[in-house]
């Protein structure tokens, strides 16, 4: 939307993260105040993102065609003619290496160290006389901001946004989350996530998108 209405499209990529943590503070807010399961408060704010996108959109298919984005402005333009039929990649790359330095220098604050102990034993964080669900939403904040700034690189590098983008990747995801932990068990765990991130991988390099690369960094630096 901010695209379509000539804002520059380097200053939506920090409004996006924070809209995205707005929306992961929320999720954290469900799972830890309200008690409700991890996995079904996603899907509680998942759907109602929907409605939400669809009504700041005004609609449910928006072009940006015309429109400049990072992948098309005149600093793009004015690489090296070698290497402007991978431009895109280019700029995605950079972004990426920005995300994972940041979340390096997060990661090894006082903050960001309680964030990694909460993900390998949150009874540690408890005995620090810290609120281990304050620090679950931070995370989840973390988390969702990546997820909306790859959303809003994904819609400038496709040129449109639709209401219903991701939507299908999102409930094949959760279904194999579901089908883990009913059918084969807590043990099974690291193998299902293992193959998976070797399908995410897979998957990255033959979309070619930038949902995935910067998905892939927030598993890596967050988990």
């Amino acid at each position: 939307v901010l695209i379509s209405k000539d804002f520059n499209p380097v200053l939506t990529l920090p409004i996006c993260f924070l809209a995205g943590a707005v929306v992961g503070t929320l999720t954290g807010l469900i799972h830890v105040k309200l008690k409700v399961r991890d996995l079904l408060s996603g899907i509680i704010m998942m759907t109602a993102l929907y409605t939400v996108n669809l009504r700041i959109a005004g609609r449910a298919n928006l072009p940006i065609y015309n429109k400049v984005t990072i992948f098309e402005n005149d600093l793009v333009k004015s690489m090296p003619e070698a290497i402007l039929p991978f431009k895109n990649v280019v700029v995605i790359v950079i972004i990426t290496f920005a995300c994972k330095y940041i979340l390096d220098w997060y990661l090894e604050t006082k903050a960001g160290m309680l964030l990694r102990a909460v993900g390998d034993n949150d009874k540690i964080i408890t005995s620090l006389s810290v609120d281990k669900g304050k620090v679950k939403i931070i995370g989840l904040a973390i988390a969702n901001g990546l997820v909306s700034l790859s959303g809003c690189i994904f819609a400038q590098e496709q040129r449109f946004f639709d209401v219903s983008m991701g939507t299908g990747t999102m409930v094949i995801g959760l279904a194999s989350v579901i089908i883990n932990f009913v059918a084969l068990g807590l043990y099974a765990k690291v193998a299902v996530g293992a193959m998976g991130g070797v399908a995410g991988l897979k998957a990255v390099i033959i979309s070619y998108g930038a949902v995935g690369l910067l998905a892939t960094v927030a598993l890596i630096f967050l988990l």
